[in-house]
């Protein structure tokens, strides 16, 4: 037993008998602090662990799919924060396109031939997995 400063604090303790390695002191902020620290850094070293806890975060997911739909109903000030921060991050990015993946295009779609993709500018907003390229027609068919 000894005396030590605690990591999260930095208030001094009485380190356990049982536990001579012991770092933080047992306020609840503290072990919650060391908590998260294991597990952040458990999750960085094991895949094992950090694939379990994927799942498991899946699942619960899948188990719960209205969550959000509800909390943003019961928290309207979440929503209306939220809101006013998307539209401080849009107006600092550059002027341009800002697509949604369900968007329905406007114009008919293109006739068979082969095609030139090319990156689109940056600064555009884009959600998820899409992608924003200028078509250039370099044949028919």
């Amino acid at each position: 037993m000894g005396l030590k400063r605690c990591l999260a604090c930095a208030d001094a303790f009485q380190t356990s008998a049982r536990v001579p390695t012991q770092n933080y002191c047992s306020r609840p902020e503290c072990q919650r602090e060391r908590r998260k620290l294991w597990q952040r850094e458990k999750r960085h070293a094991d895949g094992d662990y950090r694939a379990n806890q994927l799942q498991c975060q899946r699942r619960w997911r899948e188990s719960h799919t209205d969550y959000w739909q509800q909390y943003r109903a019961e928290h309207p000030g979440y929503v209306e924060r939220n809101r006013r921060q998307q539209q401080v991050r849009n107006a600092m990015r550059q002027p341009g396109l800002i697509a949604k993946m369900d968007a329905i295009p406007q114009v008919s779609p293109l006739a068979s031939g082969t095609y030139h993709l090319t990156p689109a500018e940056k600064g555009e907003i884009a959600k998820m997995d899409a992608w924003i390229v200028k078509i250039t027609l370099l044949s028919g068919t």
